[in-house]
């Protein structure tokens, strides 16, 4: 049987794809077109897979694959954050250079699940979407989240992610090396002094968080702290669950203590908290958080933070989503993203 659009309904591009043996957005050029040749082997598998299995051409996806549409997607965990801002902020730069129009879609609470969002955006015919919320560890919520941007990605649109790897076939990441940044992190706070620690986790299911914890572990071990001698307490990734999280901890009157929330956001709240309570930062307990976002400047005392280059991250994704594979890859590749370690007045030597 044949739908009104003339395509069997049974035969999808990744089906197309798959009996070709290449990649989807080997087999995307091919049928929708791109300004990037295709190697003459690999073109006519895909031309003779998709004869033999009766693929027919999708108009709409031919149209987005050639830039018909003039906006991208962007989804974010909160765009209140200014972690997610910052990023935002890069990518609406780099599309308005290029006369296209950004969406921003928001997964945190109260927001949708991310393969809510992409099916809600894919109406929408985005040339690309970009995903910045941190994964969930979740194997079912991942699983639809991937078969939703398969079923996008086969009519042309482009994917991107920021943070974490994914299984996704689109494979474009800005990799965020989180934990090794943490890690960095940790040794550079015992090289200071400082012997007793806390760790304001955010949300355990999410990968970024998870990593940053993980990470900053990893280098407290590798300085000898056991782990007898860190706490840790989760809860959003938010300044109020900083503010929150930092109450519950039963540590902070031990010499040589610190406290390290794995985003700056949190790390603000707990400052707050410490301060209400008549603790002050960067003399009675050190606090240390992670991103350097733009709010830093106006807090005191200095926070000590891992610093990422948010703006330019926003930069890259978009690009990374729009740009060609290069000859010898299925897509494009960018370059590892690694935190810098700026020790400032929350975390004096002692």
């Amino acid at each position: 049987m044949v739908s009104r659009s003339g395509r069997s309904p049974s035969v999808t591009l990744a089906d197309v794809a798959s009996h070709a043996q290449v990649s989807l957005a080997t087999a995307s050029r091919v049928i929708n077109g791109s300004t990037r040749q295709v190697q003459p082997d690999l073109r006519d598998r895909v031309l003779a897979s998709s004869r033999l299995l009766g693929y027919v051409v999708d108009e709409q996806a031919q149209s987005m694959a050639r830039g018909a549409s003039q906006t991208v997607a962007l989804v974010v965990g909160d765009i209140a954050d200014p972690y997610f801002s910052a990023i935002a902020a890069g990518v609406s730069a780099a599309a308005s250079r290029l006369r296209l129009t950004v969406i921003i879609t928001t997964t945190g609470p109260g927001g949708l699940a991310e393969h809510e969002a992409v099916a809600a955006l894919r109406p929408k015919r985005p040339l690309a979407i970009l995903l910045a919320a941190s994964r969930h560890l979740d194997s079912a919520g991942e699983e639809l989240l991937l078969e939703e941007l398969a079923g996008y990605e086969a009519r042309g649109g482009r994917v991107s992610f920021i943070g974490a790897d994914t299984g996704g076939s689109a494979a474009r990441v800005v990799r965020v090396q989180n934990r090794a940044g943490a890690r960095e992190l940790a040794r550079s706070l015992i090289h200071l002094g400082y012997t007793r620690f806390s760790i304001l986790g955010g949300p355990s299911d999410l990968a970024t968080a998870r990593a940053r914890v993980d990470g900053f572990a990893e280098g407290l071990a590798s300085g000898g702290i056991a782990a007898s001698s860190v706490e840790i307490v989760h809860g959003p990734l938010t300044r109020d669950g900083g503010h929150a999280a930092v109450l519950e901890l039963q540590g902070l009157n031990h010499p040589g203590a610190c406290v390290f929330a794995v985003t700056d956001v949190m790390a603000v709240g707990a400052m707050t908290a410490l301060i209400s309570q008549g603790r002050m930062p960067g003399r009675d307990i050190a606090v240390a958080g992670f991103d350097d976002i733009p709010l830093l400047q106006d807090v005191r005392p200095a926070l000590t933070t891992v610093a990422l280059p948010l703006f330019d991250i926003g930069v890259q994704a978009l690009e990374l989503a729009l740009a060609d594979p290069s000859p010898d890859s299925s897509s494009p590749e960018a370059d590892d993203v690694r935190g810098v370690v700026r020790l400032r007045e929350s975390t004096p030597p002692l």
